[in-house]
């Protein structure tokens, strides 16, 4: 299965991909897919979350995306503005219009309901969607999925990969990083051509370049956006804002060149990942949680080299292409594998990019991603208080650094290494399978524990 740039990187809202994304996306399929004439009997909705969607479904406001999303909104273009006065009218009136169109009664209490005891059998990210008529009779039933990094899937397409869920025909298929590299060598190009070709069969050349740049543009924006923000990210923990005043800092007092690109680095991660936190709009990469690795070694990368369109192409190009290896093959749910599945993939993808940006080998790309992966192997997900901020904004900029590192790394070796992508992958994927689930976005262990705001005072 290949998994499109336009796949991997989506536009949505903070401050999670896979518990504010997927499930206002979920929400909606679930009434956009009902048979004809359904909806318009609806007399009541109700929907179940499990699994780490309960655990941590507040924090990482669930709740109001599956609101909104029963509403007929989309993550690509809500106003983020609207959705706190919208929901408390929900709240208040008790009363919800799905679709936009159809009012139905809703009391929260009721009809969203968040099951800590049970899980969906296919993904901890389960949701049940029901609805019924004014004779009390079910019309309709469904569980979906939402797996990371916004794609929300059933138990038909479970795993296949792709939000549409059918195999694509591509010029250059490929499921392994293997494959992909043996693929170039035969044709003689660098992997980001190939990895063209298959987006210009899927989408088009200009929808292609349109979707690079519109991503591109969003990326450097919400770091922009950060930088200037001050203040204090919503939620108990009450985090103050961090990236503008290190920027100060290192206007103030600049340090020397080699230790100010990393701080640098660092704040751009940090101030992209402030705005998820916050809410705002970013683009997954893979996930929102994961969202500030990318757009920060992007803005390193456009800062030495400038916005040349080709390079900043072949830096998206591959960064999906490894990121739908990581999904493919093991995953970039935190709920499914921990951390090492979001800023652990985001890492890989960003080394990798950035290798492809600066003219590596096929060789040398592939090493970078392997490198970044690697030193991200068993990293827990415990959000404290089951908000995207500590410590996942700094693990952004840690993932940040680390993948500059790998691409300088892979591009200063022999280019032999011992362990492949495919290797590294395969160990995320196993190693997820033992950790333990309280490690894995629910809240309920590490960090989250030890620290000693509990999610129930959220």
């Amino acid at each position: 299965m290949y998994i499109s740039l336009q796949d991997m990187f989506k536009i949505g809202i903070g401050p999670s991909s896979s518990h504010t994304v997927g499930p206002m996306r979920a929400a909606r399929r679930f009434l956009l897919e009902l048979p004809e004439g359904t909806l318009q009997q609806a007399a009541r909705v109700q929907v179940e979350l499990f699994g780490s969607l309960a655990h941590t479904g507040v924090g990482h406001g669930t709740d109001r995306a599956v609101l909104m999303g029963l509403c007929g909104e989309i993550p690509d273009d809500v106003d983020t503005d609207s959705i706190p006065g919208r929901v408390q009218a929900i709240h208040t009136q008790q009363r919800i219009a799905l679709m936009g169109q159809y009012t139905v009664p809703f009391d929260p209490a009721q009809d969203l309901l968040f099951n800590f005891v049970d899980e969906l059998p296919l993904h901890t990210n389960g949701m049940r969607f029901r609805l019924w008529n004014e004779q009390r009779q079910l019309l309709a039933e469904r569980e979906l999925y939402s797996i990371g990094g916004g794609f929300v899937v059933d138990a038909e397409e479970h795993f296949v990969g792709s939000a549409r869920g059918a195999e694509v025909e591509v010029p250059y298929p490929f499921a392994t990083m293997q494959e992909l590299l043996e693929l170039a060598e035969r044709a003689q190009r660098p992997i980001s051509d190939l990895l063209m070709a298959n987006e210009v069969a899927l989408h088009g050349h200009d929808s292609t370049i349109d979707f690079i740049q519109r991503i591109q543009q969003l990326m450097l924006d919400g770091v922009a956006r950060g930088m200037r923000a001050q203040g204090v990210l919503p939620g108990v923990l009450q985090v103050p804002r961090r990236a503008r005043g290190m920027a100060e800092q290192l206007m103030a007092a600049p340090l020397a060149a080699g230790e100010a690109s990393m701080s640098w680095v660092s704040a751009w991660a940090i101030a992209m990942n402030e705005e998820n936190a916050a809410g705002g709009r970013v683009v997954t990469a893979p996930t929102n949680g994961a969202a500030g690795v990318l757009p920060a070694v992007l803005r390193y990368f456009t800062e030495r080299h400038g916005q040349a369109a080709e390079a900043v192409q072949r830096f998206f190009l591959v960064a999906a292409a490894v990121g739908g290896l990581c999904k493919r093959n093991a995953s970039i749910s935190g709920a499914e594998v921990g951390c090492q599945g979001e800023v652990g993939s985001a890492a890989a993808m960003a080394a990798a990019g950035l290798a492809a940006a600066l003219g590596a080998s096929n060789a040398r790309i592939e090493n970078a991603a392997e490198i970044a992966l690697e030193h991200h192997l068993g990293m827990t997900c415990d959000p404290i208080a089951g908000l995207v901020q500590v410590p996942c904004i700094e693990r952004n900029a840690m993932g940040a650094v680390k993948a500059i590192n790998a691409c300088s790394m892979a591009l200063l070796g022999t280019g032999v290494h011992m362990v492949s992508l495919d290797q590294a992958i395969a160990t995320m994927r196993e190693t997820g399978r033992d950790m333990q689930s309280r490690y894995k976005e629910t809240s309920l262990g590490g960090l989250a524990v030890t620290f000693s705001v509990r999610q129930v005072d959220c």
